[in-house]
């Protein structure tokens, strides 16, 4: 399998080099972490191992094991999630989340082989799992928040339209819609950590979507 370590279009040259050290570190801690384990790994070897110093090292990541889990690949776009807010009654719900998760994607699985290598390392620290299962509920939370202010804010157009909106139990409702997002989403992550073929997340998230939109 091939890495794809292409970056985002649109990224200045700051941010462009900012995600390449990111990744550099992320890199050598869970190589060395595969060699040697974590237990046995140092800030320094994991700083030499991806040449930087150990002052460049903790500006990035508070420690060995944050950096084990990389980046929380469950930050939400805030232009994303203000298009999806704001596109009224109208725009299909799972359209709009299936372009927020399509952003989550095009930062978070850039590179197969250090998936799967983070994969390997985690298995066998089960205290780095249950902080990745953590950082998953906290997505959950805050993306069920995010459809619950647009759930409400298509009541309110509905309403300035002289329709009477049902407004009851909105939370639950929102709470529902996030987790059939976030199952298709888990669905397209199973598909594109087991692909053999090198397909993109983005890609797989379409499909998983469109399979979705089958079943509803």
């Amino acid at each position: 399998m091939t890495s794809t370590t292409e970056e985002p279009v649109g990224l200045g040259l700051r941010e462009r080099k900012r995600i390449a050290t990111s990744r550099s570190i992320q890199q050598a801690v869970l190589e060395l972490s595969r060699d040697k384990g974590l237990d046995n790994v140092t800030v320094d070897e994991i700083s030499r191992r991806a040449d930087i110093s150990p002052r460049t090292f903790f500006n990035y990541f508070s420690s060995k094991e944050a950096a084990v889990l990389g980046e929380s690949p469950f930050s939400l776009p805030s232009a994303e999630v203000e298009a999806f807010v704001h596109a009224g009654p109208e725009a299909p719900i799972f359209d709009g989340l299936l372009a927020i998760m399509r952003a989550i994607a095009d930062i978070d699985s850039q590179d197969f082989d250090m998936h799967q290598l983070r994969k390997l390392v985690i298995r066998d620290y089960p205290h780095l799992l249950v902080q990745r299962i953590t950082s998953m509920r906290e997505f959950e939370i805050d993306l069920t928040s995010v459809v619950e202010r647009r759930l409400i804010e298509d009541d309110r157009v509905t309403a300035a339209s002289g329709e009477i909106p049902d407004q009851q139990a909105e939370g639950e409702r929102a709470r529902l819609i996030a987790l059939v997002a976030i199952a298709a989403m888990r669905h397209a992550w199973a598909w594109w950590a087991e692909s053999p073929d090198g397909q993109t997340m983005s890609s797989l998230l379409s499909r998983s979507f469109r399979e979705l939109r089958t079943l509803l």
